[in-house]
């Protein structure tokens, strides 16, 4: 795994989402802040103090859930902490990725660093020893109903901890106490409350989603550049573009993506040789895919903005439970693992995303369309002998029909678990799930987009268009060649996903100053 350049102190400043994903991804080290340190000390010890006293608190010496009443003997209080890691790992199904792992393993010691958990400094450090030597724990994606917290998930990552469980080292799936042996660290021992202060949070949802929203911040970009491409390939006028259009209506997504799409199409006012090549024709309006982009891709924005803001707090909250607060002297049990804010931004994340992938196949379906492109049917001289981009457009429709299954809200969703104690969840692991997914769907439409866009785009010739297109159709060449009659096309569509999944194309826009 690269390193990345700057490494991140917890406990110095909040944690950005760009920094989740840069230690996710690209393996920035991470440390621990020395008043970070401090805080923790401090409210460990009033924990273990209270706790010494003889005084009943919950998960440090009773029993958990509907067994909360149950006193816990001083001898088993230890086994009362691994006993509850081993009983709730019970994940199924494929694991989730060694970014979104690392993202929770980064997240957990962010929550547990605030100090108001009650745990030891070892353990914080236990879990950035973790991060720093590249062991990454092995974690299902289902068990969670996100409500006491994401309780299967972050059991089997802190069970890598303590050597149990799996993980990964180096990128190897392996034994848990064989990845800590080869790392060079030995599993700690459970004091009291921290098995519960490891498992009580949503940094399961907040990791994925956060990694999702990034990404789809990113396929908001490129969706303006898909669309414009494609608008050019299809003659499409800007005048729907203009600035006074979106200031009367007044949303801020709307104006930035108008503004997005008149940097890339007339940077300074100035007009493509194709823009120029149709002035003055007959039409008068684009259809709602084109013409539309500002209203819809800024709708999409608009919404991110608000995914983001939840994040951001979620990222530096503190999710576990009970808390301590030594300064007014109070140890309370409350709800704050509880994932409803998560799950109803997960949902959120789903529906705008969906939508850039829904406006993108639209502009697919033009595109190949001769009834309204004036382009060859499907992309494609001689067709009868090649079916062009027939298929490519059925392809992103399917895509664009399971966007909309997946995009029913998981967080109106609630089951009664843990014998009734447990009545309203959030099911906001399955709302971040769905939304990873959606992301994932949404990249491929416009994948598929940008290939079709380009190729209208080689009938013009050699007609060229603004900087910031040529650019991009000259990065898109260097993988996927001209084409001219039929081939397998997954292989290119595949070749353009990937550069968006590691950001090969560049996005940014100088925004015309108006």
């Amino acid at each position: 795994m690269k390193k990345a350049v700057r490494p991140f102190v917890i406990g110095s400043r909040p944690i950005e989402l760009e920094t989740i994903r840069e230690v996710a991804l690209h393996g920035a080290m991470v440390s621990l802040a020395p008043s970070a340190r401090k805080k923790i000390n401090i409210a460990y010890r009033y924990l273990a103090g209270r706790a010494k006293s003889g005084e009943t608190i919950y998960g440090v010496n009773t029993g958990f859930g509907l067994l909360s009443n149950v006193r816990i003997p001083e001898k088993d209080l230890e086994e009362l902490q691994y006993n509850l890691l081993r009983s709730h790992a019970v994940g199924t199904g494929n694991p989730i990725s060694i970014p979104q792992s690392r993202a929770m393993v980064l997240l957990r010691a962010v929550n547990l660093s605030a100090g108001h958990s009650g745990v030891r400094v070892e353990l914080v450090e236990q879990l950035i020893a973790l991060l720093n030597a590249d062991v990454t724990p092995w974690i299902p994606e289902q068990g969670s109903v996100g409500a006491s917290g994401d309780l299967a998930p972050l059991s089997h990552l802190a069970l890598v901890l303590i050597g149990e469980g799996r993980a990964y080292f180096c990128g190897k799936l392996m034994d848990g106490e064989k990845a800590l042996k080869l790392a060079g660290i030995k599993p700690i021992r459970l004091g009291p409350k921290e098995g519960l202060a490891l498992i009580n949070g949503t940094q399961f949802m907040t990791a994925l989603g956060t990694l999702a929203l990034l990404d789809a911040e990113y396929l908001a970009d490129i969706a303006d550049l898909s669309g414009a491409i494609s608008l050019e390939a299809l003659k499409g006028t800007t005048a729907a573009f203009d600035a006074e259009i979106q200031v009367v209506r007044g949303h801020p997504g709307q104006i930035h993506a108008a503004a997005r799409l008149r940097g890339i199409l007339s940077p300074d006012g100035k007009e493509s040789a194709v823009a120029k090549s149709h002035a003055g024709c007959e039409k008068v309006q684009d259809p709602y895919s084109l013409r539309c982009m500002p209203q819809v891709h800024g709708a999409s924005r608009d919404t991110l903005r608000f995914v983001r803001e939840v994040l951001e707090r979620e990222a530096n909250a503190v999710t576990d439970n009970p808390l301590v607060f030594p300064e007014s002297g109070k140890i309370l049990s409350g709800g704050n693992f509880h994932g409803q804010i998560v799950a109803i931004a997960m949902d959120a994340l789903s529906i705008a995303t969906a939508e850039l992938a829904s406006i993108s196949e639209q502009r697919i379906e033009k595109l190949i369309n001769p009834a309204l492109s004036g382009l060859p049917a499907f992309l494609v001289k001689e067709g009868g002998v090649n079916s062009g981009f027939m298929i490519v457009q059925v392809a992103a429709a399917s895509i664009v029909s399971e966007n909309k299954t997946l995009c029913h809200p998981a967080s109106v969703d609630s089951i009664p678990t843990s014998a009734d104690k447990e009545d309203h969840v959030s099911m906001g692991a399955w709302a971040a799930r769905k939304a990873t997914l959606v992301v994932t769907n949404a990249r491929r439409v416009i994948a598929m987009e940008l290939l079709a866009a380009t190729t209208g785009m080689d009938f013009h010739r050699p007609l060229r268009s603004s900087a910031k297109i040529e650019a991009t159709i000259s990065t898109i060449r260097k993988k996927v060649k001209p084409i001219t009659r039929d081939r397998t096309f997954y292989l290119d569509i595949a070749e353009i996903e990937n550069l968006l999944i590691v950001r090969g194309i560049d996005a940014t826009v100088r925004l015309n100053q108006e």
